[in-house]
């Protein structure tokens, strides 16, 4: 470690201590927070459920990266740009396509990132919501935001959190995602922060709220310096952009603590360790001691922060379920330990469903009993148009006496799922996933084309007349390589396009290859298909220096480094 990162943290620590001893001079014993309150039925309705989608707010792009992991870009006005958020969809998301589901937003901690949240990042979520009938909404970027609208920009970043959380996000969800009006926010050391906070100044918005190793009283004497001392190692982010110098009334109008009384109504879990390594699930003996100073100390922190959090509800006869481990650090192992210890109590207060019973039978349970890979069922079967369905752990189940049992899972699966399933133009799959014959990707077909997969382009399916070009052409290992793109519709047509080029196709036209490079870039500058050459009539033809390709109404020839047309 060097000098310069030596003397951030030892300045990060003793603002921590600084806070500690503040909030609580000596830590006591557990305070015993009463029990959590009676779970809400199930459609119980709720104020504050947004109606309409705010101007502005739009979803600009979708990934399927599975069939049950999704990407998403909103845009959001409040913030001006655009913003990623990660779903985990639930377990009958495809057997109930009529149905809607609860939601729980899991927050990132101070060092959030920009390209993945940290939960799917760090933890085991994707595999433990799997098999929950719970829609998982998990935000993507806002380092040291504590997902809060801040009073001015820094480096760059027009935080405005918590707007887009409760006014911008929720009923593009509803609208677009079948997210209901039941909702949960569960977050760690910031983002558990940010979860009670957010909780407290939207009163009865959320059903559920749960703090993993969070600050819960953030304007205590020395809290905002130790916050705003943390940002600076976070990001070089200044404290006094969120809410101001530490006298404002702004930082109390944030604290949990100070805004406890407005949890009434909310389920509560709020959880810390004592910053020692162990087993935070039981007694240690003696517990190791951390080499992270900084987790311990933030551990510390939030365990003392906690315990006042804690005699402040007993004083307003508020539940909640208040848990201080034997040990546990400032670390995503003790986080995931923690959220599924939350699950019982969150599953509760949203009113998910516990899972219907499955047995996989017939064809489909035969051919899933020979894949270690597909896991345990998920559903029962299910209709789909043309067969038959059933979700598994590890991917989706289809059958027709016409095409057999065939699972679809992981990148293959989200591309298939984005399209339509087997109501799009691919129907049902007719083989298994198999390795390309150059060992570089995967490759699965179904009734109306083929799907390709390599880890560089990602997974897309080539169909129709298109196909029989590609194959004509050498499938992966040819002229074409492999689909960077699935087939896209035109005005008059399709096309696909390859990591060595285009094949366009129209009704009046065979499906015709366009290299990429300079004759593409001529073309496109004309207005490709809908431009007065037309569509491609014949693949491109070696000429001397160079290559020429046929239009419908002309040529295009790129030669000695000259494009020209004709």
């Amino acid at each position: 470690m060097g000098k310069r990162s030596a003397r951030r943290m030892t300045g990060l620590v003793g603002a921590v201590a600084l806070a500690t001893a503040a909030v609580c001079p000596a830590l006591a014993a557990p305070v015993q927070a009463a029990p959590p309150r009676p779970a809400l039925a199930p459609g119980t309705p709720r104020p504050m459920a947004p109606a309409a989608v705010p101007a502005g707010v739009r979803i600009t792009s979708t990934t399927f990266e599975t069939d049950r992991e999704v990407d998403l870009t909103v845009h959001s006005p409040a913030m001006g740009t655009d913003v990623k958020v990660q779903l985990l969809l639930p377990s009958d998301w495809y057997a109930d396509p009529k149905a809607s589901f609860p939601t729980l937003y899991l927050l990132d901690g101070l060092r959030a990132r920009d390209d993945q949240n940290g939960w799917l990042l760090n933890t085991n979520v994707a595999d433990f919501y799997r098999d929950k009938s719970a829609l998982i909404v998990l935000p993507v970027g806002g380092q040291s935001s504590w997902y809060t609208d801040w009073r001015q920009p820094d480096n760059g970043r027009n935080y405005q959190w918590e707007t887009f959380l409760t006014r911008e996000l929720p009923p593009v969800l509803q609208r677009s995602w079948r997210a209901t009006d039941s909702r949960g926010v569960a977050g760690v050391s910031m983002g558990g922060s940010a979860a009670f906070m957010l909780a407290a100044r939207n009163p009865h918005f959320y059903r559920f709220a749960a703090s993993y190793s969070g600050i819960l009283s953030i304007s205590s004497a020395g809290m905002p310096e130790a916050i705003g001392a943390a940002m600076q190692n976070a990001g070089n982010y200044d404290a006094n952009d969120m809410f101001g110098p530490p006298s404002d009334p702004a930082w109390v109008a944030h604290d949990p603590l100070a805004l406890a009384g407005k949890l009434r109504g909310t389920s509560l879990y709020f959880s810390s360790g004592n910053g020692s390594q162990g087993d935070p699930g039981q007694s240690a003996q003696a517990p190791g001691v951390s080499a992270d100073l900084q987790g311990s100390a933030l551990e510390i922190l939030a365990r003392s922060s906690n315990q006042a959090f804690a005699v402040q509800l007993d004083k307003l006869g508020i539940p909640a379920q208040a848990v201080y481990r034997p040990s546990g650090t400032h670390t995503w192992p003790y986080w995931q330990f923690e959220n599924g210890q939350a699950w019982p109590q969150a599953q509760a207060a949203l009113g998910v469903p516990a899972a219907p019973p499955c047995r996989p039978g017939g064809v489909i349970g035969t051919a899933a009993s020979t894949l270690k890979t597909i896991g345990t069922c998920l559903t029962p079967e299910y209709a789909v148009k043309g067969g038959r369905a059933q979700d598994f752990t590890g991917g989706q189940m289809f059958f027709s006496p016409k095409t057999g049992a065939h699972a679809v899972g992981g990148a293959i699966a989200g591309e298939y799922e984005r399209v339509g399933g087997p109501a799009s133009v691919l129907g049902l799959p007719t083989s298994d996933e198999t390795a390309t014959p150059d060992h570089k990707g995967r490759y699965q077909q179904f009734q109306g084309g083929t799907m390709y997969w390599t880890p560089a382009t990602g997974a897309h399916y080539v169909g129709g007349a298109i196909l029989a070009k590609y194959a004509s052409a050498g499938y992966e290992r040819g002229r074409l390589g492999y689909p960077l793109t699935s087939e896209t519709k035109l005005a008059s047509g399709a096309f696909n396009q390859f990591t060595g080029g285009y094949v366009y196709w129209s009704p009046r036209t065979a499906a015709t290859i366009v290299p990429a490079g300079p004759i593409f870039a001529e073309w496109g500058r004309l207005g490709y298909e809908s431009g007065r050459l037309g569509y491609p009539v014949l693949d491109p033809l070696p000429v001397p220096g160079g290559t020429i390709s046929r239009f419908e109404h002309g040529t295009i020839s790129a030669v000695n480094g000259t494009t020209r047309v004709q």
